[in-house]
């Protein structure tokens, strides 16, 4: 911050305080809490220093000063709008004021109280920052060019580059201004952060470490551990980490505070989201994202659609996000359009030169070939990335989707069996798929059962058509006649007579071929009993001759 730092005066004769001095502690002087960093206890200075009379010159541009890097940006800004007003003003206070603007998002008041500031380093790169934040590509690079080879400039720089998902751009200048001031220990925290979006876990740990070996109390970097925790282990191991956070964030710290809050959400699985994340939407980036996500893991795909739908999307998450929201409300109502849009939005990110290589920009360039149902691409992108999914459910459920629709009925089964949510079982894409790869893998019993287990409904009798006519196609004439002999049944349309009738004589083939056992005739004969047909009774005549032939007992 640009401040006029003169240091408190030093009176010559003891103020009247000064007998209580004595007797009691030293009362701290200003410059030892800033050194300390104890703005707290510099603003209750100030503010004692206010009460008895003894405030002096730059108390009011202090006191702004410690509320700004408190985090209290409301009381930051009461100070500077309050200064502003004043006859003999110190100019500089426009770029500090326009900073605390920023802070509180309030970006139009940040630029027009910037340029009201004398021209300077700190405008220039508050002018860049608002810039990127107005998608003003025109007044960025003019700012750009404005940016000197000082650490002030150039950690600017990094920053933007980081905020534009230029991560690898933004590790380097970090690394290069570490190499000469090695003192800057808190540039270990932004490295580290950059590898986290790198999908670096173990990289980002090994960097923060040497960060919280001198700060272990760091609110960010505790932070920044456990996202790391929860992504290398589970929610319980980062749970853990934030543990000692929550409960020594000081009050004051308000943003640490809902920082730590709404990752609690999200290492639960959820937990509670509904009562902290709404409140953080616009104020953490990811509350929106975390939000949306939420709704569609609930299934409500509607309200995921309408919190996402007017964000204009600048990261890759955004943009993967709004491409599966784009995915379920098109799958789920049918429209092609929207699938169009998901489609469009995966292959932007799988494709670009900064996601093309990660685990999420592969992951996307399959799912956009899972919507064009070009299921071989689907195959070499999810072959890559596999070895970082294998108890993964959703993973799972796709990569065999896919292995089924390329013939590998084999390994589509056992990786279906891998999966262990029930919500995911009780789908009707993943029985009918598994039941498919039962029937091709000569496991029709294990088929039957899986519908035996339904309820009836509209899916159930998809499925008794699936095992009918898949069974039949393969020549497993006795489970596809137990199937066609349900949906005739259920429906006296006159294929389902037929299919049965062909699996019934099917199945008579293979008694006479030796393939199945004779005691198997007894229940064909019961299944075509069951139909009024005038046919029955001719089939039923000549099974019955050759089993008394054969002494089979019908």
């Amino acid at each position: 911050m640009m401040l006029s730092r003169a240091k408190p005066a030093v009176a010559d004769t003891p103020p009247p305080l000064d007998r209580r001095r004595k007797k009691g502690k030293k009362v701290p002087q200003l410059e030892e809490l800033l050194a300390l960093r104890d703005f707290t206890g510099a603003i209750a200075l100030l503010e004692f220093k206010r009460q008895v009379g003894e405030q002096e010159e730059d108390t009011d541009l202090w006191m702004g000063y410690c509320a700004f890097h408190l985090g209290d940006y409301k009381r930051a800004l009461e100070e500077y709008e309050a200064l502003t007003k004043q006859p003999a003003c110190n100019p500089n206070v426009w770029v500090n004021l326009a900073c605390t603007y920023f802070f509180l998002g309030m970006y139009t008041q940040a630029e027009q109280a910037a340029l009201k500031a004398p021209e300077s380093h700190l405008q220039n790169r508050l002018l860049f920052h608002l810039a990127h934040k107005f998608s003003d590509e025109k007044k960025l690079m003019s700012s750009h060019q404005n940016l000197q080879d000082i650490t002030e400039d150039q950690l600017s720089l990094a920053s933007i580059h980081y905020m534009r998902s230029h991560y690898q751009e933004a590790i380097d200048i970090y690394k290069r201004i570490l190499l000469n001031n090695r003192e800057f220990l808190a540039l270990n925290v932004y490295v580290a952060l950059c590898y986290y979006k790198l999908d670096y876990y173990d990289v980002s740990q090994e960097v923060l470490a040497v960060y919280l070996q001198q700060v272990p109390d760091s609110t960010i970097a505790l932070n920044l551990k456990a996202c790391n925790h929860f992504r290398l282990y589970n929610g319980k191991a980062a749970e853990a980490e934030l543990k000692n956070l929550t409960e020594s964030a000081s009050s004051s710290f308000e943003f640490g505070k809902e920082l730590i809050k709404h990752n609690l959400v999200v290492f639960r699985g959820g937990e509670g989201a509904l009562q902290v994340l709404p409140p953080l939407v616009d104020v953490i980036p990811e509350a929106r994202l975390n939000l949306v996500i939420y709704y569609l893991r609930q299934d409500d795909v509607q309200e995921a659609y309408n919190l996402i739908k007017d964000l204009e999307p600048t990261a890759p998450q955004e943009y993967i996000l709004k491409g599966v929201v784009n995915a379920a409300v098109g799958q789920e109502m049918g429209l092609r359009d929207h699938l169009k849009i998901a489609q469009q939005f995966f292959q932007l990110v799988g494709e670009s030169a900064s996601e093309r290589d990660t685990i999420p920009g592969r992951q996307c360039m399959s799912s956009y070939f899972f919507l064009l149902r070009q299921f071989g691409n689907v195959l070499i992108y999810l072959n890559s990335v596999k070895s970082y999914f294998y108890n993964d459910d959703i993973f799972n459920f796709n990569y065999a989707q896919a292995k089924a629709a390329t013939g590998c009925f084999k390994e589509a089964e056992e990786v279906f069996l891998l999966i262990q949510s029930e919500k995911i079982k009780r789908d009707f894409v993943y029985i009918s798929w598994l039941a498919r790869c039962y029937i091709v893998n000569k496991k029709p019993q294990l088929a039957w059962k899986l519908y035996l287990k339904m309820e009836t409904s509209g899916d159930s009798f998809s499925l008794l058509q699936l095992i009918a006519n898949d069974c039949y196609k393969l020549r497993q004439y006795y489970y596809s006649a137990k199937a066609f002999d349900v949906l005739e049944r259920l429906d006296s349309n006159t294929e389902y007579w037929e299919g049965k009738r062909g699996a019934c004589v099917g199945v008579f083939q293979m008694i006479l071929a030796g393939q199945e056992a004779k005691e198997t005739l007894r229940e064909v004969l019961h299944l075509l009993k069951s139909t009024g047909n005038s046919q029955v009774e001719y089939i039923v005549r000549i099974m019955k001759k050759w089993a008394k032939e054969n002494r089979v007992p019908v």
